[in-house]
């Protein structure tokens, strides 16, 4: 029997022990619904109170726009706009007064006055600047131009002029050809600017086109006073002092151009640097 009757209080006793620690856990489940639900319960509060502020500014800006004072003020607002716009656009109040020209040097004023055409009376909103600057360009000695607004009523004009970097001379007189090749006068050239020769001198020609390339990078201080064009590949400088530099090319310019003037330096009379890594002189 006190095996029997040993048995049974063992499974009683590990029956309450399960059942206690059950009880203890319901209780504890128990002690943190609260708290989950004052959880929950918060974030709605605030959900809420910002549905509320929302609404809140919603309406006001609601009432302040069905306020006739505030309507009538934006009615007010927008038909000054509207009449400043369309004052501005039709009537001369911002017509121009000032025409600036900047950057001339040969190219007369008026003639750059007469190509822009600046009507009387036109809005400054309504004038065509592009328009305006592509007449100016048409000017022969004119290279670039830039037309701009300066309200409340300026027009700013900048002119770039076209410069002779060679000539040649023609039976109806010396042709200027500026560093682009064009040909944009028939005029006495200044006394700085080298005579060409080659066989077919003109702005389209090969052989000009590379004397004017070579001149674009020649040090102004060598004193070129003729530039003989023979082909694009052979190509030389008379100096105005006698001597002559064989350029080539127009291959290497840039290192040909380094090293001509210390070569200049010493005694000589033909200094060759179409091969600048290898000079000579003779």
């Amino acid at each position: 029997m006190s095996p029997g009757g040993g048995a049974k209080n063992s499974a009683d006793g590990s029956g309450r022990t399960r059942g206690a620690a059950d009880a203890a856990h319901d209780a504890d489940d128990r002690a943190d619904e609260p708290a989950a639900e004052d959880d929950s319960a918060v974030r709605a509060a605030r959900r809420a109170r910002l549905r509320r502020g929302r609404s809140r500014d919603d309406s006001t800006l609601l009432n302040s726009w069905r306020s006739p004072r505030v309507r009538i003020g934006a009615a007010i607002a927008l038909v000054l706009i509207l009449a400043l716009g369309i004052a501005a656009w039709f009537t001369p109040v911002l017509s121009v007064r000032t025409v600036r020209v900047d950057g001339l040097s040969v190219v007369p004023q008026e003639q750059v006055l007469d190509a822009l055409q600046v009507p009387d009376g036109l809005s400054m909103i309504r004038l065509d600047t592009t328009a305006m600057a592509e007449r100016v360009a048409q000017l022969p000695k004119v290279r670039s131009v830039r037309v701009r607004r300066e309200f409340p009523s300026t027009v700013q004009v900048t002119v770039v002029e076209r410069t002779p970097v060679l000539y040649y001379d023609a039976p109806d007189g010396p042709h200027l050809l500026d560093c682009d090749s064009v040909e944009f006068a028939i005029e006495q050239p200044p006394g700085t600017a080298p005579k060409l020769v080659t066989d077919h001198p003109g702005g389209n020609d090969p052989a000009t086109r590379a004397a004017v390339a070579v001149m674009a990078l020649v040090p102004p201080s060598l004193g070129v006073g003729e530039v003989v064009a023979r082909s694009v590949s052979d190509i030389a400088l008379e100096l105005r002092d006698g001597r002559t530099v064989l350029w080539g090319g127009t291959g290497d310019s840039q290192k040909k151009a380094a090293v001509v003037g210390p070569l200049l330096t010493q005694p000589g009379k033909v200094f060759d640097v179409s091969s600048p890594n290898l000079v000579t002189v003779k």
